[in-house]
């Protein structure tokens, strides 16, 4: 009995260190309230994953001059982020949005998931900015024709593009705007090309210029637009 008593002991330890803070809460909670202390609300938060993460801790300039905020995790799936959104997004009262997510659902960082559950989990979360007078921007989910740590998922590029066209009409029914990062940036694999990105998932500096170049007038429309 104290040997049963002892090892589930160990395992309840070891659930809570596996399990604490799954969502990553804590990781901008101090810099959250830093923005909320300024009074001074961001034109636009940036939700993602590894790809927007590289892309504020590499390039913070284009946040900073823009007063942008930039919010990724690396691993994230969307089901993390949606349970971060009310404390990463919308308490930090932003203008705009950007959603950029997906591509560690299709990967399976948490296990299988289905296209049309990544797909609703995007949606929740443009439902929650909505309701809180956020305009959401949904991004393509990058281009990628295979992931380096899980080479056995198949077609990889033909799911991305099928998450995307879900998305894409979700944005249109509902008077959503669309950024389209897959289409500008896509090779003939259905992958990154070389030059945009060394290990075929995250963006290199030419990358990201051109996701700024495309990001920064959408934003401005859309803070301006009346929808």
């Amino acid at each position: 009995m104290k040997k049963f008593i002892a090892l589930f002991a160990a395992f309840a330890a070891f659930s809570t260190l596996l399990f604490a803070d799954w969502a990553n809460y804590g990781r901008y909670a101090k810099a959250n309230e830093e923005v909320k202390a300024s009074k001074n609300a961001p034109i636009a938060v940036f939700m993602g994953d590894s790809i927007t993460d590289g892309w504020f801790g590499s390039r913070r300039q284009f946040f900073t001059e823009n007063n942008y905020v930039g919010r990724g995790i690396s691993g994230q799936v969307t089901t993390q982020m949606l349970a971060r959104f009310q404390r990463d997004v919308v308490d930090l009262k932003p203008k705009v949005v950007l959603i950029l997510a997906g591509t560690n659902d299709i990967a399976r960082n948490h296990g299988p998931i289905s296209l049309e559950n990544i797909a609703g989990n995007i949606q929740s979360m443009c439902e929650i900015a909505k309701a809180n007078k956020i305009k959401p921007v949904i991004c393509s989910i990058l281009p990628a024709a295979e992931y380096g740590w899980r080479k056995e998922i198949e077609n990889v590029g033909d799911k991305i593009i099928e998450v995307n066209k879900m998305l894409q009409d979700y944005a249109k029914k509902n008077k959503i705007a669309y950024l389209d990062y897959h289409s500008k940036m896509v090779d003939e694999r259905k992958g990154l090309p070389l030059k945009y990105s060394k290990d075929g998932v995250h963006p290199t500096a030419e990358g990201y210029a051109v996701m700024e170049e495309m990001a920064k007038p959408f934003i401005e429309k859309v803070a301006k637009s009346r929808n």
